[in-house]
């Protein structure tokens, strides 16, 4: 009877229930806000006063608020900028109510921030509203929404070019077609279209490829720098490789009033660079007959280094250092090179003869160069080293032409000789350290000779004495962890049991104001301070 009775009161207060929380709940709330049904959920949504407030919507709906704050996207347009989200998206009608309705043959895309032009206008929506377009994992996992996309060509449309042209496809394309490519212009290229290549088809020139399996046509890369490029020399090169000399693009047949002249049965063959010279640059009368002076060099070219190598009135020929296929490089090798007075050695023998004869206002300049290092480099330690370990920028006392990096300087000389582990430094990790700005400064003079002016004081000043930390009392040269300290000069001598004692034992790490590092200096020595 007791159980009938209490099965009873439960029912009715199931019931009461109920009826309190169909009185409070307007009605259902949609399936995608049905995780938030219950009494306890309304302030999720409502404030006091049962209002629904933009803050809460965008406090879930945060990919919106952001395109409100960043002005973009329908929510941020003109029609939306300003109304409570309630106006367009309100609930509890019902699972299945449309939270979003709108006409989409009516909808004004140019609010989204995108203008739908030729192509696209025809499309439907859901041709680019699709989840395969969408790289934001939180909408891409959504069957239907109009976010996500950005406006780049690459979000819907696969990539052509396949990364050999630029992403942004409206400079050369329009919207109406991709094939024609109606914004691009040939004459902004470096090979704009003159003649009869204006009538050419592009493929002719802008072969397809197949590239991973997909046809690319080629518009980067191509060589143009000589007619053979593109088209095959009928000549074999007989004549060499610039064309234009006697043909145009207007016609390769109208050639430029000069017949085919074998050069060959002059005194004078055409060779090298002298093939590409225009006719008229040596036979500038009008007689082409008429005979040059052709023995030396000089007879047609100006001396570029102003009598420079003249002796006794008379300047040597060019083909002494140069022959026809160009003024660079020259013939002069190292074997005539070591003949003069400054012998090229070590690293002298990769330095390319420009950066020595090269330097001053671009001009190449051969006598009074100089044989010091000073005459051609930089004492970059003037200033820093005192004269007596460099008199007379004297560089050789310490490096050499093999490798500058490797000195040979005697450190003995100075007031520091280097012995242990410092006989195996690099100079640079003490005379080149960094400043507070991390960057590496030259610094010889004026060191300190003091441990800690290189090295930090782990102790923390425990053994400090007026001031200064003599490391040499516990530590040599040769390692830091190999200490010659001797316990028994200390206050406290071990004897007995202590001397089988570990450091560490009673040297133990601490940390205190000063940082963290081991004791070894104790205010008392009695035994309570170790032992309790």
């Amino acid at each position: 009877m007791k159980l009938k009775n209490l099965l009873l009161i439960f029912a009715l207060n199931l019931v009461g229930l109920f009826q309190v929380s169909a009185q409070i709940s307007p009605g259902d709330l949609s399936n995608a806000h049905a995780f938030l049904e219950g009494v306890s959920n309304c302030t999720k949504c409502h404030a006091v006063g049962n209002k629904v407030t933009n803050d809460k919507c965008l406090a879930c709906h945060q990919i919106i608020q952001t395109n409100i704050k960043e002005k973009k996207g329908y929510h941020a347009s003109v029609e939306v900028a300003g109304k409570q989200c309630v106006t367009c998206h309100n609930d509890h009608h019902g699972r299945n109510f449309q939270l979003i309705k709108f006409d989409k043959n009516k909808f004004n895309h140019n609010l989204a921030g995108f203008a739908l032009k030729g192509v696209h206008a025809k499309k439907e929506c859901n041709a680019c509203h699709k989840p395969a377009f969408i790289k934001d994992p939180r909408l891409k996992k959504k069957a239907s929404t109009f976010m996500g996309l950005n406006q780049a060509c690459l979000t819907c449309h696969a990539d052509y070019h396949q990364g050999r042209m630029s992403p942004n496809c409206s400079k050369c394309h329009s919207f109406e077609t991709f094939k024609n490519a109606t914004g691009f212009d040939h004459n902004t290229t470096r090979f704009p279209l003159i003649g009869s290549h204006k009538t050419v088809a592009c493929e002719k020139c802008h072969k397809t490829q197949i590239i991973e399996g997909k046809p690319v046509q080629q518009f980067r890369g191509l060589a143009f720098a000589n007619c053979n490029d593109c088209h095959k020399d009928p000549h074999d090169n007989k004549f060499g490789q610039n064309c234009k000399q006697c043909h145009s693009e207007v016609s390769f047949h109208n050639i430029k009033g000069i017949s085919t002249f074998n050069h060959d049965k002059t005194g004078f063959p055409l060779v090298g660079k002298h093939k590409l010279v225009t006719c008229v640059s040596c036979h500038k009368s009008k007689n082409m007959n008429a005979p040059i002076k052709h023995d030396r060099c000089s007879d047609c070219h100006a001396d570029y280094h102003n009598k420079e190598f003249e002796k006794r009135g008379i300047s040597p020929d060019c083909n002494q250092c140069h022959n026809n296929d160009g003024f660079t490089p020259s013939t002069f090798t190292i074997e005539k090179h070591n003949l003069t007075k400054f012998s090229l050695q070590g690293a002298h023998l990769a330095t390319p003869c420009l950066a020595c004869h090269k330097k001053d206002n671009n001009k190449w300049t051969f006598k009074r160069m100089g044989r010091n290092c000073i005459d051609c480099h930089k004492n970059e330690h003037k200033g820093f080293i005192e004269d007596k370990f460099m008199p007379n920028d004297n560089c050789t006392l310490c490096h050499n032409v093999t490798n500058w990096e490797t000195a040979t300087f005697d450190h003995n000389k100075t007031n520091f000789k280097l012995d242990g582990a410092h006989s195996k430094l690099l100079c640079s990790e003490c005379h080149y350290p960094k400043n507070g700005k991390g960057i590496r400064v030259q610094q010889f003079m004026a060191l300190s000779t003091d441990c800690s002016s290189c090295h930090k004081n782990s102790h923390m000043g425990q053994f400090e004495i007026n001031g200064k930390t003599d490391c040499t009392r516990c530590h040599t040269t040769l390692a830091w962890a190999n200490t010659t300290f001797n316990h028994n000069t200390s206050r406290f001598k071990l004897e007995g049991a202590h001397a089988k004692v570990k450091c560490v034992e009673c040297h133990k790490e601490v940390t205190n104001e000063k940082g963290k590092y081991i004791q070894y200096i104790f205010k008392s020595i009695a035994c309570s301070t170790c032992h309790s």
